[in-house]
């Protein structure tokens, strides 16, 4: 190219998302695809590291009152909204209450708060009934919906409606005007966004642009994307196929990494509202019928260092991993299935499955799924859809026959599962939990009695407690643990391992 080109070339990255960016609200949703991009656009009050503790990141400090119960907190100076206002207090106030009435954690706050006020224009405080220990954790956690501050107008939106105004204070700009779903989003660098100085880690520290412009393109055929990567018409794949990357590989211009080391755990969420699953041995069912080998091959391929079979719900080779209660996902009987399905009174009702077809997970576990249903004796409604469509309907409420659903697939990050507190898939607080609604009020208690552990061994003891009674009431159905690739041109730098991709001091050479 001439060197003009190539200058302008190397300003910009073109990268490849896991899905399309059908919406872009990071509060109304929690579709991981709407959180990477949420989180160039909007910054947060804290932010984890990669050993998941939370750093300020807006806040310049902090104070905690002797007994615990009102927290202040100052915002540093200088901090800009992409249309040029301030940041204030009063934004951080709305953003907020916006967040926590969506967010199992901000939930928990919300159940014991007195008050949540802006002091002045850079402070701003949250009064308690009792003592929340894990305060900072829920402002700075990377699982969605985060905690992103808004302008106060933006903020104001119902929690239960979609914003349709995308201005925050991050590092990058949501240019919407170029925004087309299905095809491209574009991101370009905030001139006024002031980084911290600290090293950057996660969500926490300097998050310094390197590049002026991110394009995602949108490309749900992975022969396409591997192509393109190939060829340099892009230069990052979020989520290359397991297949494709032998291929990959043998290109000398191409980088290929395990992107996450805490992996994925993969789910089969039922809805606990409408028969068959509003049964718990029709859940149950599927628990002693299903073979995690089968969905976790189907998404992999043959080699085991990708995957491992999951008796639980926390992640492998973390602190609070368990297997407690664990035995009937170890099972494999088709006929043990059948025997408790004929037991929970089903009744050849269609099982409406929603399975987005342009995710590599959720397409390779719904094919599973569907012979597994039809094995069991049931009536399967196949409904093949895209992701932004199954993020909006597994939100809704109705009967399946009316526009609702009775099973998706999705997979939840290892970072979202090391213990409860970020976990919003294990939540079973009824109409307050994540999409299937389950209703538990020993696996909520035992989720408390965590919360209130004192030490490691306390801990420990809530969560085998949590595993099996979660089990037990068949919160949802693990389909296994497994480890994805990330695929990038040789010419891209700084590309760190974690839960989403970091954008911020990556760079691109010509």
């Amino acid at each position: 190219m001439p060197a003009i080109s190539q200058g302008a070339a190397a300003k910009t990255i073109k990268f490849v998302p896991q899905a399309n960016l059908a919406n872009f609200d990071p509060i109304w949703g929690t579709q991981y695809v709407v959180r990477n991009a949420a989180a160039l656009v909007w910054d947060t009050l804290y932010g984890v590291n990669d050993k998941l503790e939370p750093q300020r990141q807006m806040v310049e400090s902090e104070e905690v009152s002797s007994d615990g119960l009102t927290w202040t907190f100052k915002l540093r100076s200088g901090l800009k909204f992409h249309d040029g206002a301030p940041v204030l207090a009063k934004d951080c106030v709305a953003s907020l209450k916006r967040w926590a009435a969506r967010d199992p954690m901000g939930l928990m706050i919300i159940a014991q708060q007195n008050e949540l006020s802006a002091v002045n224009d850079t402070t701003f405080k949250w009064s308690l009934k009792k003592p929340f220990a894990k305060m900072l954790f829920a402002l700075g956690k990377n699982n969605s919906p985060c905690s992103f501050i808004m302008p106060e107008r933006i903020a104001l939106t119902d929690p239960f409606k979609q914003i349709t105004e995308y201005i925050g204070s991050g590092p990058m700009k949501f240019v919407q005007k170029d925004w087309v779903p299905g095809a491209k989003a574009v991101f370009e660098k905030f001139a006024d966004y002031k980084p911290r100085e600290e090293k950057a880690s996660w969500l926490s520290g300097g998050k310094n642009m390197l590049v002026d412009r991110i394009e995602w393109i949108i490309m749900p055929d992975p022969a396409t994307a591997a192509a393109a990567l190939q060829n340099g018409e892009v230069d990052w794949w979020e989520l290359p196929l397991p297949d494709l990357v032998p291929v990959l590989k043998a290109n000398s211009n191409i980088l290929v990494d395990i992107g996450d080391p805490l992996g994925s755990i993969g789910s089969f969420r039922m809805n606990h509202l409408y028969p068959p699953f509003d049964k718990l041995k029709a859940r149950q069912a599927i628990l002693a019928a299903m073979n995690q080998e089968d969905y976790m091959r189907a998404l992999v391929g043959d080699d085991k260092n990708l995957w491992k079979p999951l008796p639980g719900f926390f992640t492998p080779g973390t602190p609070l991993y368990t297997e407690a209660g664990g035995d009937i996902l170890k099972m494999r009987s088709i006929e043990a299935g059948k025997k408790l399905l004929a037991e929970s009174g089903y009744n050849n009702e269609p099982v409406t499955c929603v399975v987005a077809q342009d995710q590599l997970a959720t397409k390779a576990f719904g094919d599973v799924t569907a012979d597994l249903l039809k094995k069991l004796g049931m009536n399967v409604d196949f409904v093949a859809t895209d992701w932004g469509t199954t993020g909006a309907r597994r939100a809704q409420k109705t009967p399946p026959g009316q526009g609702g659903w009775n099973m998706f697939h999705t997979w939840h990050s290892g970072a979202d599962c090391i213990n409860p507190a970020p976990y919003t898939a294990i939540r079973a607080n009824g109409d307050k939990a994540w999409f299937g609604w389950p209703n538990s009020p020993e696996v909520e208690g035992d989720i408390a009695t965590w919360f209130e552990a004192k030490n490691l061994a306390e801990e420990k003891s809530a969560i085998d407690k949590l595993n099996k009674d979660a089990i037990d009431f068949v919160v949802y159905a693990p389909t296994g643990f497994f480890l994805s690739y990330t695929a990038w041109r040789k010419n891209i730098s700084g590309i760190v391992k974690g839960p989403l991709p970091f954008f911020w001091n990556v760079s691109k050479s010509a």
